[in-house]
């Protein structure tokens, strides 16, 4: 028994062995959650900066010239089919057929 403000206090009864443990358990808890290491992460890659040579910028400028030329010949099969489309159908649903022979002369069906 222990003495404290003219109390006496039982270290074995149930509620001061919980408070002990209590105790004890968040001392842990508050220890391992609370640290003073600061962790200081450096970046030790230095920045290099890629200064391209003369070949690589003819091949970007090869790359650039292909895919302009990609994006016109796409452009161009577009308005291709649209004008296709466009004398294929009628808004009456009829359509023509035409049929061509090189250095013949056009055969034009209209059809209902």
């Amino acid at each position: 028994m222990i003495k404290l403000f003219n109390k006496n206090i039982c270290l074995t009864s149930p509620v001061s062995i919980m408070i002990i443990v209590a105790l004890l358990f968040s001392t842990i808890v508050f220890a391992n959650v609370w640290t003073e290491e600061i962790v200081i992460i450096e970046d030790k890659t230095e920045e290099k900066i890629w200064i391209p040579t003369k070949e690589d910028i003819l091949y970007q400028d090869s790359m650039y010239t292909i895919i302009s030329n990609t994006q016109n010949d796409i452009t161009n099969i577009k308005q291709d089919i649209v004008y296709i489309l466009e004398r294929l159908d009628y808004e009456d649903g009829t359509y023509d057929s035409i049929r061509y022979v090189k250095g013949g002369k056009i055969d034009k069906r209209r059809n209902k």
